[in-house]
């Protein structure tokens, strides 16, 4: 469903064509003023998922606002009604006094709607009859609603079983945009969360998707691509951003995101726009997604993993830029690890499966996720195309939390806040393991890319970066990663790991009578763990005469699913 420029009913003020350039610009931006509104028709929630919800709604408004500014208007924030709806005909006689005002209203006319949200009237402009060509006489058919105070977008939460959410099992939400104001910068928008998919997720993940929807409904969007602005040509239309490559592949070519990229992956080329997903998108169609092969962990990719590695990045804020509606505070953009410095061909389809870069792997192995905050298995989906990478295990894999430690740790590992995944094939017995798995150690940062490990029971070691180390007492080695650890300061656990408390809530939500209600109930039922012990055949030499083996049982690696969790497929329901 497309969502247009609504026209404005007579009687709201209308904004000269003149400012179709950049509103206001010269007063000074200030972030962005998002207020949110859940329906009367959104799902009743219990009291502890409304508020776990909430919170996670408010922390996700809190990080956008912090890094998009816009130019405010004075007064308050009201929606146009659209006349094509309510309205049956426009007097069309340029010589007459009501030329282009409603002649006749539509008599099936009840209400504004977007994604099956209805807008309630009083956010609404209010519009008028006029039954005569000629005549001022004029019939109020909708009074002028109050508008919202201090706003500069309006955020409808849906929360909702929705048809989509039915027919995708993956889609946990999905956005579009309502309105936008004569600049085509977004004033509304809903967001819809799939009911049924709220039970056992975590804070991070509700946080995180908000804010992937959120940057859908304020212009990173196939619907807003054609209308993005050129801040350096007084907001004009930058008309068309979207181009294909020389090897097929959908672009996004504006200033900002082409020299975000460039400098990412350390190339100067001119094609290296913003890479757009392809899958399931038609021949000329264009996606509302980077491609995952190379813009994989970004918040703008088409899944979204483990929160620990969703990242809000420079080439996402570099496109919110270009959009010409935001100022953006490019320097609060997370380090995005995966690709840095791999140059012109990273991501494509022949790099990575001709091993051409350290990101990629083979096989279906376990080993370490490219943060190294995670075990991971080397794993595919869709939107890969064949490609595979180590993705984070569902459960026990967090290097970081110390309940995942082994009772009897016979390979070293130690679990904890500083610990991190190594590729290592350390045992205290005598083994002939020759395949290296993913296993946590502790690190300490001595310097930008260097680092020492401390394995269970010894001492801190020097671990050099692209090398490999003994450790004394154990059998085998562990390969020392080159630039993952020790030059992403950003790049750490959690900040719940160590116990900290979330940030004070100071975000405004408004809620119809129906929503948030609060009686006392017990924390949710957590995912099912899902879990399969993954066996690993080595052979152990037990002695210099024994001629006869027994599995090696140091060499298990603890194996746990992980499905997919997708977010959106797009930012509104297929036509």
């Amino acid at each position: 469903m497309s969502f247009a420029l609504y026209i404005l009913c007579f009687g709201l003020v209308m904004f000269p064509f003149s400012l179709q350039k950049c509103i206001f610009d010269e007063v000074q931006p200030e972030p962005i003023r998002i207020r949110t509104w859940v329906p009367a028709e959104s799902a009743g929630l219990s009291g502890a998922e409304g508020e776990r919800l909430q919170a996670a709604v408010e922390e996700a408004v809190r990080t956008v606002s912090s890094l998009l500014s816009v130019n405010r208007r004075p007064g308050p924030l009201l929606l146009s009604r659209d006349v094509n709806k309510y309205c049956k005909f426009l007097w069309k006689n340029s010589s007459t006094a009501n030329y282009n005002r409603c002649g006749r209203a539509n008599k099936n006319y009840r209400a504004e709607t977007c994604l099956d949200v209805t807008i309630p009237d009083d956010h609404l402009a209010g519009c008028d009859i006029y039954p005569d060509a000629d005549s001022p006489r004029r019939t109020e058919l909708r009074p002028e609603g109050a508008g919202l105070p201090r706003g500069d977008f309006l955020l409808y939460l849906h929360v909702r079983a929705t048809d989509k959410c039915r027919a995708e099992p993956g889609v946990l939400a999905y956005a579009a945009h309502c309105q936008t104001d004569p600049s085509g910068r977004p004033l509304a928008g809903v967001v819809v969360i799939c009911r049924d998919k709220l039970t056992g997720a975590t804070h991070s993940r509700r946080a995180t998707t908000v804010i992937h929807e959120l940057f859908h409904a304020l212009g990173f969007s196939k619907e807003l691509f054609p209308t993005w602005r050129d801040f350096g040509a007084r907001c004009s239309p930058r008309g068309r951003v979207t181009h294909s490559d020389g090897r097929g592949q959908t672009r996004v070519y504006t200033p900002s995101v082409i020299a975000a990229l460039q400098r990412h992956l350390a190339s100067t080329h001119p094609e290296l726009g913003g890479p757009l997903e392809n899958l399931d998108v038609p021949p000329g169609g264009v996606s509302s997604h980077w491609e995952s092969r190379v813009l994989q962990g970004s918040i703008m990719a088409a899944v979204l993993g483990d929160p620990t590695t969703v990242r809000i990045d420079p080439v996402t804020l570099a496109a919110m830029q270009d959009t010409g509606w935001y100022t953006v505070d490019l320097s609060r953009a997370q380090s995005l690890v995966w690709g840095g410095d791999e140059g012109t061909m990273f991501g494509s389809l022949s790099a990575c499966h001709n091993k051409s870069s350290s990101f990629f792997c083979t096989g279906s192995g376990f080993g370490c996720h490219y943060l190294h905050l995670h075990k991971g298995e080397c794993q595919t989906d869709p939107h890969l195309e064949g490609c595979r990478l180590y993705k984070p295990l569902k459960n026990g894999s967090e290097c970081w939390k110390e309940e995942n430690g082994d009772k009897e740790p016979l390979s070293g590992e130690l679990f904890g806040f500083h610990s991190r995944c190594f590729f290592s094939n350390l045992t205290r017995q005598v083994c002939l393991c020759v395949h290296m798995y993913g296993r946590c150690y502790r690190h300490r940062c001595t310097g930008p890319n260097g680092y020492r490990i401390q394995v269970s029971g010894s001492d801190w070691v020097d671990c050099p970066a692209g090398g490999a180390i003994q450790i004394k007492g154990y059998q085998g080695s562990v390969l020392c990663p080159d630039r993952r650890l020790c030059l992403y300061a950003d790049v750490t656990p959690p900040a719940d790991a160590v116990g900290a408390s979330p940030t004070p809530t100071t975000s405004e939500t408004l809620t119809s009578a129906q929503n948030w209600t609060r009686p006392p109930l017990g924390p949710p039922a957590g995912p099912a763990a899902a879990s399969a012990l993954g066996a690993m055949a080595a052979v152990c030499l037990l002695g210099a005469a024994a001629v006869s083996c027994r599995k090696c049982v140091l060499c298990r690696v603890r194996v746990h699913s992980a499905p997919e969790d997708h977010t959106d497929l797009q930012p509104a329901p297929p036509p």
